[in-house]
């Protein structure tokens, strides 16, 4: 059933129909859809446009089809509609007959699909913040397993300084709380109701627009017209906030593939997240988080294709908006997967205690404490930090530790060296010495978790409180 033929003589072109038919895509926005059709219905009774009576018969049955949908019952089709909105209001007409046929007064595909996508998008976030919640969980708990673990901190994927495991794992939590955060900026902006705007100059029918944001869970409703049908920055904003968040994705495996790595050996990762060699018998691919890394590049690309789409449009509704669609439904499915497979990769790492602590010790990590030492001893620190690297410089070429060194030739670099230098030279001392605010030193990190645990607390119950 088309909805716009009867200015047309001629039936479309059937390369032109599957050239610009949605259907096959825009049927997740089904559900989205019936529920905003059901308000409708229901303010246009408060208009005055349809009786009580009719108004709350269609809503009623819309509300009925909706949960056919939602429960299975009722599968969308991937074709024979122009698009969820065509496929709905046939359905009715069906069941309804002309009364369905009134529905979409005062109502344009324009403010209808905007206000679907939001509602549609306010539910997607939810549920990658929910997501993220339970990846940062699955950190917290392995912090609090293997948390007070000496393991080596890289820069330049050099081996800079030893940390705390714990710390590594904390250090993602804080950015996965910002890509969350980002996401509910993204949601509130998300919020504001559409519907009631008509193609782009508002309904001529006295509609409550508040009272029919309302009805739908929005917060507000939307304040022009015409930037309400044509805005998809909502859209934008929300892939934005995925790309950030699947580049997090990507790092935080990177790190793992890497400390997986023969080379490294920190970690080895469960059987359940990981696949073998067709050839190779004694291969553990980490391939679960191979393909985290692989889908942050989709989630950008859908960032790059709606950006690209909307960048040059004049204002209003154009059909190039129907283009933000499939972006947008990839990058939340591949997001939400990406998100829930990270989880279970968590859950699964086995650390290597001795190995990490080792690689710590290792690579003259301890340099800097050499330095700091002297420093306390009245040396400038860029004197100190010369003095240090001649030690390390020395060390080297005995093939030993810093630490490993003999005083005498320890001495030899500065006379103020004495033998209470090497107690500050242990991984250990080198943690312990980082009691700052933010610091990898024990009682910092302890702290650091509890609060993380307390923060995530709040944050999944204010989630609860907020939901519509």
């Amino acid at each position: 059933m088309s909805l716009w033929g009867g200015r047309f003589e001629r039936a479309p072109d059937a390369l032109f129909r599957r050239f610009g038919d949605s259907l096959r895509f825009d049927r997740a926005l089904g559900e989205a859809d019936l529920t905003a059709s059901a308000a409708w219905a229901r303010e246009l009774g408060h208009a005055g446009v349809l009786s009580a009576d009719d108004a709350e018969r269609l809503a009623t049955e819309i509300e009925r089809l909706r949960a056919e949908v939602a429960s299975g019952a009722v599968v969308i089709p991937g074709e024979g509609a122009e698009d969820v909105h065509s496929w709905a209001e046939e359905v009715l007409t069906a069941r309804l007959g002309d009364l369905a046929r009134r529905l979409h007064t005062g109502r344009s595909r324009n403010d209808q699909v905007a206000t679907d996508l939001r509602l549609w998008l306010r539910d997607a976030l939810d549920e990658r913040r929910v997501e993220i919640g339970r990846v940062r969980d699955a950190l917290l708990r392995l912090a609090g397993r293997e948390g007070d673990a000496i393991f080596p901190g890289y820069t330049h994927l050099q081996r800079a300084q030893p940390i705390l495991f714990g710390h590594w794992c904390l250090a993602w939590d804080e950015a996965l709380a910002r890509d969350a955060a980002r996401l509910g900026d993204a949601r509130r902006r998300a919020s504001a109701c559409p519907l009631g705007s008509g193609a782009l100059a508002g309904s001529a029918w006295p509609i409550d627009r508040d009272r029919l944001a309302a009805s739908l869970g929005f917060e507000s409703a939307t304040r022009n017209s015409l930037d309400a049908v044509s805005a998809r920055d909502f859209v934008l904003e929300a892939l934005s906030a995925m790309a950030i968040c699947g580049t997090t994705l990507s790092r935080i495996a990177e790190d793992l593939i890497f400390y997986a790595s023969g080379e490294a050996g920190f970690i080895e990762l469960g059987d359940e997240v990981t696949s073998g060699s067709s050839l190779m018998p004694q291969k553990k691919n980490p391939d679960a988080l191979e393909l985290i890394r692989g889908r942050a590049g989709r989630l950008i690309g859908a960032l790059m294709t709606v950006l690209v789409v909307v960048k040059g449009l004049p204002s209003a509704y154009n059909k190039d908006l129907q283009e933000d669609k499939e972006p947008l439904f990839d990058a939340m499915a591949h997001g939400g997967m990406a998100l829930r497979m990270l989880a279970i990769v968590l859950d699964s790492v086995l650390l290597h205690r001795d190995a990490a602590r080792a690689a710590a010790q290792g690579g003259h990590a301890n340099a800097t404490d050499l330095a700091d030492y002297l420093v306390e001893r009245g040396v400038p620190f860029r004197t100190a930090h010369e003095l240090a690297g001649r030690a390390v410089r020395l060390a080297l070429s005995r093939g030993v530790s810093l630490e490993a060194l003999p005083l005498d030739d320890l001495r030899s670099i500065s006379a103020l060296i004495d033998a209470d230098v090497l107690p500050r030279l242990t991984p250990e001392a080198v943690v312990s010495r980082r009691n700052v605010h933010g610091g990898t030193a024990p009682a910092r990190v302890h702290a650091a978790l509890e609060a993380a645990r307390a923060r995530l607390d709040l944050e999944g119950a204010a989630r609860g409180r907020a939901a519509p």
